[in-house]
């Protein structure tokens, strides 16, 4: 029988430790998921108990993604997120309007050439590129094909130049490198502060579970086949 479900991330753990989590509350060795978070990432998370349930994690690992995203304006990051070595932009450079935001993200609309990060789990020549990237090499990328269907900006903090947005994309799509490519084309730097995925399809958060509420007594209660 098949076992699937859904886990709100918390930020921290990586996606790995969850499965792990899963392994010692189930008593099930044979877990996946389909498609990880980074660490510092929220949200949801779609994972397979048992041998049936990972063969038909295929199935799951291509679809469609939702995310709410925070983005910090007026510098840059290494990661392209909050966990790399910061760097401020000068200060003539953070004066952009809301109305010049929304523009500029109307641009990352449709189907798109995306350049993954350095620091991603993208494999050039058999070596994740994050391994490459803490030895403090660069490798050329090529740019992969994705499609963001919309972009809504949900807020723009002018105090703090932080903005909030939710990205509805095709899977594959880097939010850092979103939000590093919104700096550039702004003029003004930008990394990614916050992330939570909210859907995988038509899977959404709030049928999502949280980790700490999932015991070995009702863990199959919250399955789904």
């Amino acid at each position: 029988m098949s076992r699937f479900i859904l886990i709100n991330k918390p930020a921290g753990p990586t996606s790995h430790d969850l499965v792990d989590f899963l392994r010692q509350i189930t008593g099930e060795q044979r877990i996946g998921h389909a498609g990880t978070l980074d660490p510092f990432a929220e949200g949801l998370l779609l994972l397979a108990i048992g041998r049936e349930s990972t063969r038909q994690l295929n199935q799951f690992v291509g679809l469609d993604k939702e995310y709410v995203a925070t983005i910090q304006l007026g510098a840059t990051s290494s990661t392209y997120d909050k966990t790399g070595e910061i760097k401020k932009c000068q200060a003539a450079q953070c004066q952009v309007s809301e109305k010049e935001i929304k523009t500029a993200l109307k641009k990352f609309v449709g189907e798109i050439e995306q350049i993954p990060p350095m620091f991603s789990a993208k494999k050039i020549n058999g070596q994740k590129l994050y391994r490459l990237a803490r030895q403090g090499k660069e490798m050329e990328r090529k740019s992969n094909k994705i499609k963001i269907y919309d972009i809504e900006l949900n807020e723009f903090n002018i105090t703090n130049y932080q903005l909030q947005i939710t990205i509805s994309c095709s899977s594959g799509t880097y939010i850092r490198s979103l939000a590093h490519d919104l700096g550039e084309t702004l003029g003004c730097g930008a990394y990614l502060q916050k992330l939570v995925r909210t859907k995988i399809d038509n899977y959404e958060i709030k049928n999502a579970i949280s980790p700490d509420k999932i015991t070995p007594a009702n863990w199959s209660s919250f399955c789904f086949h």
